[in-house]
């Protein structure tokens, strides 16, 4: 049972990366479709992240009201609604009507299953579980790319909701696995709140600096498929395909670190991951052809790959597990605070300075990042020796 429940918690990482990539591969033609400008992309991106935040804002309590297992199951259905929606959608407000679902599905996923997750595995689960997150967001370039190739970018979406609408089926039908890990389904001792999370220290450090992660993941995740269209002059069918390359890098570079991340611990992994992010970042600056720029790509997800998880499995360790699900819930607002404005903005500087700017703005994201995930580390370890020694 207990191997059957970790199963579940994969298939769940699955669904919640598989509508992440659709909306990034398919723009160049889906604004095109719909004769709006391509900058809009921001605008949906926005939606959906408005309703991540709220619902992130929201997810310790809901959690602890409802459970974890519910809450999976009905935000994997919202989202398998939202994309059914968006496959249907002729018109611009349309996609941003079904984006409020999706908004909503998302975010409480995401944190209740971060924090599930953080309290009872182990790093390498929590490597491998993003790794699966991957999977999905590699999967649906190739469905897209399928589709504008045979069809239209509606089948694509139609697609992956389908899959979605079976993923919530499976989830729903068994539930009662779910009972194996009984405790983990209590809610969280402490409910803090916005104002009394950042009164610990170091929370504020650790909200801006995964804020400036995700912000500059959304960035390389979204406009990936437009930069090679636009710098590159690469066919939008291909270039849809070539976007998955940095999903590539992600999901490898997570899978191969959830083999080191035990031994050498999460704030090491954070300072390795940097390293090969700045590395995929300076191959973008590099003038050349394409195939510079795809290596970049590949580079910068494989850099990306260990921050995430490993910057959530340690919030409990920094903070204390009574605290994490009300800091990880609102950890996830601040990363959807990022995701929200921070790719639209790329989207308006890109149109007015040309799209060739992207690996700058990469680069000042990453080093925003990594200055707050130290002091974060540091403000904490100070706290816990200071805490021993009263």
């Amino acid at each position: 049972m207990y191997s059957l429940l970790l199963a579940l918690i994969y298939v769940a990482f699955v669904s919640l990366g598989l509508p992440d990539s659709l909306l990034g591969s398919g723009w160049p033609t889906i604004h095109a479709d719909l004769n709006v400008p391509i900058s809009y992309m921001g605008i949906i991106s926005m939606v959906i992240s408005g309703g991540t935040i709220v619902s992130s804002l929201l997810s310790d309590k809901l959690t602890g009201k409802l459970g974890t297992r519910t809450v999976t199951v009905v935000s994997v259905f919202l989202t398998a609604v939202a994309l059914l929606g968006f496959s249907f959608a002729t018109e611009f407000w349309m996609l941003i009507v079904f984006a409020v679902p999706y908004g909503l599905g998302a975010g409480a996923v995401d944190a209740a299953l971060n924090n599930y997750v953080a309290l009872h595995y182990k790093a390498r689960h929590m490597s491998w579980l993003h790794c699966l997150w991957g999977v999905g967001t590699i999967v649906s370039p190739f469905v897209m790319s399928a589709a504008l190739t045979n069809s239209t970018w509606h089948d694509g979406y139609r697609i992956v909701g389908y899959i979605q609408l079976g993923i919530t089926v499976l989830l729903l039908v068994t539930l009662p696995v779910w009972k194996v890990n009984q405790s983990a389904e209590t809610a969280p001792l402490k409910h803090l709140g916005l104002a009394g999370t950042l009164k610990i220290r170091g929370v504020p450090f650790l909200l801006i600096g995964f804020f400036a992660y995700c912000a500059a993941d959304a960035t390389a995740m979204n406009w990936a498929s437009t930069y090679f269209v636009e710098v590159k002059g690469i066919p939008a069918e291909q270039a849809a395909q070539l976007a998955s390359l940095f999903y590539i890098g992600l999901t490898a570079g997570r899978f191969l670190s959830g083999f080191v991340t035990d031994k050498l611990g999460d704030r090491k992994m954070i300072v390795i991951g940097t390293a090969v992010l700045a590395c995929g970042i300076l191959i973008l600056l590099i003038p050349g052809p394409s195939a510079l720029a795809i290596a970049g790509f590949v580079v910068i997800g494989f850099g990306y790959a260990p921050i995430y998880p490993c910057i959530i499995h340690s919030t409990p360790n920094n903070f204390g597990a009574e605290n994490s699900g009300s800091i990880i819930g609102i950890q996830m607002a601040g990363a959807y605070v990022g995701s929200t404005f921070i790719p639209p903005l790329f989207g308006v500087l890109g149109r007015q300075f040309g799209f060739e700017i992207m690996p700058l703005y990469l680069l000042v994201f990453a080093a925003l990042m990594i200055a707050m995930t130290e002091l974060t580390f540091r403000v904490t370890a100070k706290a816990k020796k200071q805490e021993e020694q009263a």
